[in-house]
């Protein structure tokens, strides 16, 4: 069995605090990647620190970029087992995805569809749950429970089958990652 993990998030940012405020959600970021170690992670985040646009399928980093400095934001990190055919086709639909990057754009219209329950797919366009859903769905990881342009961050805390490895301060999380370490 080989493991995908999927990053919860919840910054300080004003967008952040917008999509709590609108959710009520514990989390409002979400981001996933195939590494033990977490790294690289994957997601359609910020390109630049400072601007949440433009937005687009990104690298994210746990020391550097956005994470390096934002150690007390709460986080939570999830597993989810699946089989090798599986992992392969989830990383080979990112890695594909990666490589054509300028193709993807940031969902924001999808973004306040999902919040008003209208499911909507915009081809080459995501918000970071989306991105996700479709990832896992596609490569038959999990059989989600509503649409992928409606699945939100908080919404992987409650799908069987999707142990919590981690919930607390992205400090604790960073200070925890190394190779076959537990986390609880």
């Amino acid at each position: 069995m080989k493991s995908i993990y999927l990053l919860l998030t919840r910054s300080d940012t004003y967008v952040s605090k917008t999509i709590g405020l609108a959710t009520s959600d514990k989390y409002t970021h979400i981001s996933m990647s195939f590494e033990e170690n977490l790294e690289p992670l994957y997601s359609f985040a910020r390109k630049y620190k400072r601007t949440p646009l433009p937005a687009g399928i990104r690298h994210e980093a746990l020391y550097s970029g956005f994470y390096e400095k934002c150690n007390h934001i709460p986080c939570a990190l999830y597993e989810l087992k699946v089989d090798e055919e599986t992992y392969e086709k989830a990383r080979n639909h990112v890695d594909d995805m990666m490589e054509n990057a300028d193709c993807y754009r940031y969902n924001v219209l999808g973004l306040i569809l999902c919040r008003m329950n209208i499911a909507y797919d915009r081809k080459g366009r995501y918000f970071c749950s989306e991105f996700v859903s479709e990832v896992l769905e596609k490569s038959n990881a999990i059989e989600l429970p509503k649409h992928p342009s409606l699945m939100r961050p908080a919404d992987y805390t409650n799908i069987d089958g999707i142990n919590c490895l981690f919930d607390g301060k992205l400090h604790e999380l960073k200070s925890s990652i190394r190779p076959g370490y537990q986390y609880c």
